[in-house]
Order: structure tokens, then sequence, then C-alpha cells
């Protein structure tokens, strides 16, 4: 693809340095449409990106912006804080009926501020109120937001580092084969809870990721999960799950732990959970868990109602029955395959992929390898990340709705992006 260099002096001169996406993606995007955005010069990207996670039913997907403009044409309110409106009924009551009834759960919905790092501090601040403790166990490599309380709790020294004062009171624990499968699963986590002299304060909470995708898709086995949720039940300890990247049906069952077969006490859910990109979070946790205050956690955008509106239309049209999760299951058995292939036919790269659902990296042994092959993917009209404490890993996060055709086009860039680097 040809590529004319396009104008970025206001972004460069107005916008802050803080930028990044820009920076790996050097163009100036105009449209999008499914799983293709288009540049202002015509130029045609296909997504493997899809908003970081945020957008799992594609852009502007017809039938939630039908949805949205019929709201929006009708005058619907957009602004309400934690108001009771049409919107925010129609949310919950699909939310409640689609999502946790057919799933056994009562858990509560808590519409905190916009962002996943605002669910988090909810999910942190509540747990610390139920059991008057300060202390929060979570994973390495670990990543729950980037406010002061989320960044206590994740693992990525860069972004840690970035917070300017000490983050207290979170401990780190080994994730699931941090170690290699060299020491038995929590050996060293409880050892420190049943030791008086080991120095850890009893944690309030425990907080995890199922699939780490910051990390770089370090994804836990569902023995795992489940040792780990005994062992908060045994030790008096409350279970958060963070699912804002990996819920809302990424992994293939709407919740990325259903695999597990564990019902959280606390979760956490943001991204794709408007369906449509915008700005919306929630906490979920277990009705004796319901210990606020009215106005003891609020926020100006909690009432994002054109959000409610899109997120009852998703779980409408995607949720009622289980072909969602089937298409996602079988997108990533192709998905699979294809990363296999490519690890198999580039002996050299020592590279390694894992994954499940419709999140997948490839992991190499120069970091600096898969900077370059996102780098010439890009140039090649294909949109993917890097992640993993050194970026060392490709991640790839392409919509739930992607055709066939358009994912194994995406592959075959991959694939050429990999052996033209090596």
């Amino acid at each position: 693809m040809t590529i004319t260099q396009p104008d970025l002096s206001v972004f460069e001169s107005v916008e802050s340095e803080v930028r990044s996406y820009c920076r790996g993606w050097p163009t100036v995007f105009d449209r999008a449409r499914g799983s293709v955005l288009f540049d202002e010069d015509g130029h045609r990207y296909l997504d493997f990106f899809a908003g970081a996670g945020s957008l799992n039913y594609g852009h502007n997907n017809p039938v939630l912006k039908r949805a949205l403009l019929d709201y929006l044409e009708r005058d619907g309110v957009t602004h309400g804080l934690d108001m009771s409106t049409t919107a925010k009924r129609a949310f919950l009551e699909t939310f409640r009926d689609v999502v946790l009834e057919p799933r056994g759960m009562d858990h509560k919905v808590m519409f905190t501020g916009p962002t996943g790092t605002n669910a988090v501090e909810a999910a942190l601040k509540l747990a610390r109120k139920i059991k008057g403790r300060e202390a929060i166990v979570s994973f390495t490599n670990a990543f729950h937001g980037m406010s002061l309380g989320a960044l206590a709790v994740t693992g990525n020294a860069f972004k840690r580092a970035g917070a300017g004062i000490p983050l207290v009171h979170g401990t780190p624990m080994p994730f699931d084969d941090y170690l290699d499968g060299r020491t038995p699963d929590f050996i060293w986590f409880e050892r420190l809870l049943q030791d008086a002299g080991s120095g850890l304060n009893q944690p309030a909470a425990v907080i995890v990721e199922t699939v780490q995708g910051e990390g770089g898709i370090n994804v836990a086995r569902p023995e795992w999960l489940r040792a780990l949720a005994d062992l908060c039940r045994r030790h008096d300890m409350l279970l958060i799950v963070d699912d804002i990247q990996m819920g809302c049906g990424r992994t293939g069952s709407f919740f990325s732990f259903e695999e597990a077969g564990i019902v959280p006490d606390i979760i956490t859910l943001s991204k794709s959970i408007s369906g449509y990109g915008l700005p919306m979070a929630l906490t979920l946790f277990r009705p004796e868990l319901d210990v606020w205050e009215p106005g003891e956690h609020n926020g100006t955008f909690r009432g994002n109602n054109p959000a409610f509106v899109t997120a009852a239309a998703s779980l409408d049209a995607y949720w009622r029955d289980d072909q969602t999760e089937k298409q996602t299951l079988a997108r990533g058995e192709r998905v699979e395959a294809a990363l296999a292939a490519i690890v198999r036919e580039n002996p050299g790269a020592g590279a390694s992929y894992r994954g499940r659902g419709l999140v997948w990296g490839i992991e190499f042994a120069d970091p600096a390898r898969a900077s370059a092959i996102c780098a010439r993917a890009f140039e090649l009209g294909l949109l993917l990340e890097t992640s993993g404490p050194q970026s060392e890993v490709v991640k790839l996060l392409p919509a739930l709705t992607i055709t066939t055709e358009e994912l194994d086009e995406g592959l075959r860039i991959l694939d050429r992006a990999v052996r033209e680097t090596a």
C-alpha cells in the first residue's frame, strides 16, 4: 500500500506527547464500518484491534446505530447522572433477563464513572469497606487501569512509575504458570496467609483477569481459577474478576470466567458493554455486598443514556441465544490454526502463541520483532498492537462479528508481516 504522508501538524503542535496509538498508525482515520476503517485518503485498513476490545460488534454496527439514532431523534435523555430513565430501565431489564438470570446470578448493578478504571476503583473501595481491611492481592503482569487505586494492583513498571507517588496496599502474587510449573499453584500465597510472621496483612480481596490482555495474553487455566476461588473462600477474601477487556463475549461465553465454573463476588465490566464504543462501566456484586450509602460513590457521567440504549440493543441482538458464543469459538479455532502454522513455518523466530476465543497473541524472543511486525502489518493494511511487559507479544483482538473472509485476510497479512520482518 502506498500511503501519502498525512498532515499531522495540529496533532503534533496541540495534542499532548502522551498520545500513543497514533504513533504506530501514522494516518488520519475518517470512517469505519464493521471490521474495516478508512483514512481520509481512502486507504482501507482491516481492524484486528477493535478499540482495544471496546468494539466487539464492530464499528458502527447497523443494528446498534439504528437504535441509537432513533433514541436521539426522539430527544431521549442523554445525560442523567443516576436518575431513573427509560433507557436505563430498558438496559437493566435486558441485562437481568439476558445475562444475569440465565446464569443463576443475582448480582446488583452499579453504574460507576465511564471507564474501566472507574469500575475497578469502585470494586476495590467496596471490598475494603466490607472487610474493613486495606490490602488487595493482584497478580504479576496484571493491568487494571491508570487511576491510582487501579495502578496499585497493576504490574507494569512503566505505567506504575507514572503515578508519581508510592502505590500502596497492593500485594502481587504469581499468575498462573508464572513460575513455569516449578511449584504447586498458590503454595507461596497460602503460606503467607497462614504464617503470622509473613508480613502480609489479611487481604480484603483478590483481583484477577482470566486472560491478561495488556500483560501479554496470559491465559489462566480453569483449574487455577477454581483453586483461586476456593482459596478466597477459605481465607475470607472477596474474589474480584476484572472482565473489562475479556468480558462481553471476547473469550466465547459472555463472562470470561464461565468456563471455569466460578461466580466471583465482584465483577468489573466496561469496554464492550455499551456495544458501540460509547463510554460505560459497571461494577457487579452479590446482593449482600451492597452496603453503599446513597451518594457514597458517584460520578457525573455514570448515567450515559445513549450507551444504555446501544448496550440493551447489543444484548438483544447477540446474547438471546448461544450463536455468538459458538461463532466466536469457531473463529478462535481458525485463528489458532493459522498461528500454529506461522510459528511452525518460522522456526528461527523463537515464537509461541496462546489465547482463547477471539483474543490471541504471538510472543517473540526478540521484543523488537513484535513491534516490527505490527509496523509492517500497518503498511499492508492491518491494525495490530503489541502487549506484554516488553511489548514482545503481537496481540490479535478482532471484532466478534468479523467475517471469515476478513479474518482469513488479516491472518494472511500477519503471516506476510512475520516473514518480511525476519
